[in-house]
């Protein structure tokens, strides 16, 4: 059997997007794998499966997966994507049902695409983070040194590093190191950030599953998040990332936060299952 899928990227944070049989089981881990290796598959970060009925009044459900074939709550561009892809069909103004809940979106052109992340949840249950209570920030123990950084939750889990520079940001090697600390049972996202001014950062992210990518929403989401409460940034903060610029707006505290960017649909095509 043929599968149709598209390709898309949100600032190069890369997607394979199908369309799931309703009764065919989802694709298990090696099938998935199989899929992103960028040699000898389609290559991505996350597959996006539209997939099963619409819940709780929203048009469509989807599900993440990573490219090691793990599942994962949320992905801020992956959400962007999906929602450029279903525009033609469903309208301009979307809810998307993922594992992590209904995701409101609002797509003005393919560079313009917004969703609603949520509220950040800064309670380290919500990660989950295993530490005595909450902080703003916490002072942690990898790779053989201290390592500050704050944590939170936008539907999947993050830790957000101050540097002075994420140019020479140990990125790959600390990043790795954080998803095997113990602190951390379902692995975490960690994000590097450089603040500019009160309204823009630079930030790279190392993405669980993935290793480093170009872009992450939910990691841009998590770093104004962590650099709002630490009072080091402003309402609307801009988020140059490797792959280009997002831009995020929370008002603060049981707000819910908003992510603005760019997607692009790049192929189509299909696969044998």
């Amino acid at each position: 059997m043929k599968l149709a899928f598209t390709k898309m990227n949100g600032l190069g944070n890369d997607f394979m997007v199908v369309e799931w049989p309703n009764d065919r089981p989802p694709p298990d881990a090696d099938m998935i794998r199989r899929w992103s290796d960028r040699r000898r598959g389609v290559g991505f970060d996350q597959l996006l499966l539209i997939s099963g009925a619409a819940k709780g009044g929203s048009d469509v459900s989807y599900r993440n997966f990573n490219a090691d074939g793990g599942e994962i709550e949320q992905c801020g561009n992956g959400v962007r994507c999906l929602a450029r892809y279903l525009a033609p069909r469903l309208g301009k103004e979307l809810k998307l049902t993922g594992p992590a809940g209904v995701v409101e979106a609002r797509v003005r052109a393919e560079d313009d695409v917004s969703v609603d992340l949520g509220v950040p949840d800064f309670r380290p249950s919500a990660l989950p983070f295993v530490t005595d209570r909450e902080r703003d920030r916490y002072r942690l123990e990898v790779a053989g040194e201290t390592v500050e950084a704050g944590a939170v939750s936008m539907g999947n889990p993050h830790v957000v590093i101050p540097v002075a520079s994420v140019g020479s940001a140990p990125v790959l090697a600390l990043g790795e190191a954080f998803q095997h600390h113990a602190s951390f049972p379902q692995r975490v996202n960690v994000g590097f950030m450089e603040r500019v001014s009160d309204r823009a950062i630079r930030l790279r992210v190392y993405e669980r599953g993935v290793g480093e990518t170009l872009a992450c929403g939910t990691g841009a989401a998590a770093a104004v998040a962590v650099g709002r409460r630490w009072g080091e940034l402003r309402e609307e903060v801009e988020v140059h990332l490797p792959g280009g610029v997002l831009r995020v707006n929370w008002s603060g505290p049981g707000s819910r936060l908003w992510q603005t960017g760019p997607t692009t649909t790049v192929y189509e095509g299909y696969i044998e299952l």
